[in-house]
C-alpha cells in the first residue's frame, strides 16, 4: 500500500517538476502516466507520452534521463522519504498496445458484421 501511495506523489511531483523545472530543450510536452517504484524503493520506472514522431520520442527520453540526477535531489527536497529511488525513464507503450489489439480483434470481428443469433434452447 505504502509503494502505491509513493507511485502516485511521485508522478505528481515529477509531473509539476518537469513543468516548472527542467529546462532541457529536449524536453517537450510530456506526460508522466505511470510510476514503478521497485520494492527495495532502490529505482522507479518512470513512464512517459509524449507528441511527435519516434525521433522527437527518443530525444524527449535523453533529455529526462540527463535531468534525472536533478528530477532526484529536487525530489529529496520535496518528499519525506529516507532514499529517493533512481530514476529511469520510459515510453509508455500502452497505447501502442491498445491499438494493436483493437487492430486484431476488428480483423477477427468486423464492425459492420450484424450479430450472431442467440440460439433457442428446446
Amino acid at each position: 500500500m505504502r509503494i502505491a501511495r509513493l507511485n502516485e506523489q511521485l508522478k505528481r511531483e515529477i509531473s509539476e517538476l518537469i513543468q516548472r523545472q527542467v529546462r532541457d530543450p529536449r524536453v517537450g510536452q510530456v506526460t508522466i502516466t505511470g510510476v514503478d517504484v521497485a520494492r527495495d524503493l532502490g529505482s522507479a520506472k518512470v513512464y512517459v507520452r509524449g507528441p511527435g514522431s519516434i525521433e522527437d520520442r527518443e530525444s524527449t527520453l535523453q533529455g529526462l534521463n540527463a535531468a534525472a540526477p536533478f528530477l532526484r535531489t529536487a525530489l529529496g527536497r520535496v518528499l519525506h522519504v529516507r532514499k529517493v529511488p533512481e530514476l529511469r525513464f520510459q515510453p509508455d507503450r500502452s497505447y501502442e498496445h491498445a491499438q494493436r489489439i483493437e487492430q486484431v480483434l476488428s480483423e477477427v470481428i468486423p464492425l459492420d458484421a450484424p450479430p450472431e443469433p442467440d440460439e433457442e434452447i428446446e
